[in-house]
């Protein structure tokens, strides 16, 4: 698609509206997606927790491109493109495991935990294997979230670190262990995906069992709010100020939001009952009425961190009608599992919750798909909706090269 056809789409989209038909369904528009976006931002891969030890890997694929993350030697998190450079085979075959050395299975060339070759079968005696490093994929860790970037010149994330860090360090990610992890396929384009988790719009219509615990609101000022929520929120942020933990939005702009929530009166996790679902809480922790953190950062990544467990959900767009959602759930390092939790009781709320957002998402998208389809306006709670569609018309301006001229609106 020509950068002067996005210009037009862009010039078509109205604030406060949702966007375009094409966005949602070209294939050309995913394609510049992909190098607009997740070719140039900051990802979520995966947590620490992921690869605990030396060799410990774990890949995911960025539009046509495969990556490895990896712990290596030294216990540093590190990551390359996962493809050989020999004749360009991938070399990590599943999604997780664990290496002494990376093998490349088509040739076997065999590449150090740090990306340099070390064995060329059959080359020549005097072959220099200098040049044929694995290419580096730059990394950053915030608060034992993996981040990578595809940029030849990654963007800062300091800003993002420094905001969300006071309120996920003291839930202590680094001290935390795999409890359980799911991908599924969402026959959706991942915009949709994105847009139904930033509302609670539907949330009351369809997520029964979500609603035992979450709070609907996501601010806690909402003015559509019911009056006993504010009762819920005074004593909650007492009790939070006394522990000298972080609850007010942080200042992300349309790059972020973190801020911490309480549950519904009574309940303490996400659980079909309302209980802890790990009796050991996380970090230090003895309170277990800590309500939950809960931090997106585009384009495609969004968290709990609770009392007594974590839960990461990444979002990796497959073409203009699919995308993986992945769900890692995650414990206090030293639970034992069918002694401080139980995998089906800590997974089934999102469980449940994933797989109706899944038919929310790809109804949504059959529908988009109709010659009937007009851009439709968000309602005020839908707030983080207009957030994230600005923050991706602007990813687009400066993929074509500058802003639009102007605005249907206008």
């Amino acid at each position: 698609m020509s950068n002067q056809r996005i210009a037009e789409l862009l010039n078509e989209r109205r604030p406060g509206y949702s966007l375009p038909r094409d966005f949602y369904v070209s294939d050309d528009i995913f394609e510049a997606d992909m190098k607009a976006i997740f070719e140039t931002e900051w990802l979520f891969a995966c947590s620490v927790a992921e690869i605990p030890k030396p060799g410990d890997y774990t890949t995911l694929q960025v539009g046509t491109n495969p990556i490895v993350v990896l712990r290596n030697r030294d216990g540093e998190i590190v990551a390359f493109h996962n493809t050989c450079r020999h004749r360009g085979s991938k070399i990590c075959l599943h999604e997780t495991g664990h290496a002494n050395r990376l093998v490349c299975p088509y040739h076997q060339w065999v590449y150090e935990l740090d990306g340099r070759l070390i064995n060329a079968r059959q080359m020549p005696a005097d072959f220099d294997r200098a040049p044929f490093t694995l290419a580096p994929v730059p990394v950053e860790v915030n608060c034992g979230m993996v981040y990578i970037c595809l940029a030849d010149e990654p963007p800062s994330l300091d800003r993002f670190k420094a905001g969300v860090a006071p309120y996920i360090a003291p839930h202590m990610p680094d001290r935390t262990k795999v409890a359980f992890s799911s991908t599924i396929i969402e026959e959706a384009n991942w915009k949709l995906v994105i847009e139904n988790n930033r509302e609670c719009y539907h949330c009351a219509g369809n997520h029964p069992e979500l609603l035992v615990t979450l709070v609907e609101f996501a601010l806690p000022d909402d003015p559509l709010a019911k009056r006993q929520f504010q009762g819920l929120m005074d004593r909650s942020v007492t009790r939070w100020e006394a522990l000298n933990l972080p609850h007010r939005p942080a200042d992300g702009g349309t790059e972020f939001r973190c801020i911490r929530l309480p549950f519904n009166d009574g309940c303490l996790s996400f659980t079909m009952d309302g209980e802890l679902a790990c009796r050991k809480l996380l970090a230090d922790f003895t309170e277990p009425d800590l309500g939950s953190v809960r931090m997106f950062r585009v384009p495609g990544n969004w968290n709990h961190f609770l009392s007594d467990h974590i839960i990461h959900f990444r979002v990796l767009p497959l073409s203009a009608g699919r995308t993986a959602v992945k769900t890692t759930w995650l414990v206090h390092e030293d639970a034992v599992e069918g002694v401080d939790y139980d995998v089906q009781r800590l997974t089934e709320v999102w469980t449940a919750t994933n797989d109706e957002d899944r038919i929310l998402a790809e109804n949504n998208h059959r529908g988009i798909l109709s010659r009937a389809y007009r851009p439709g306006p968000y309602a005020p709670s839908e707030f983080m909706l207009n957030n994230f569609s600005d923050w991706y018309a602007g990813k687009m301006e400066d993929y074509i090269g500058g802003p639009r001229t102007r605005l249907a609106a206008e």
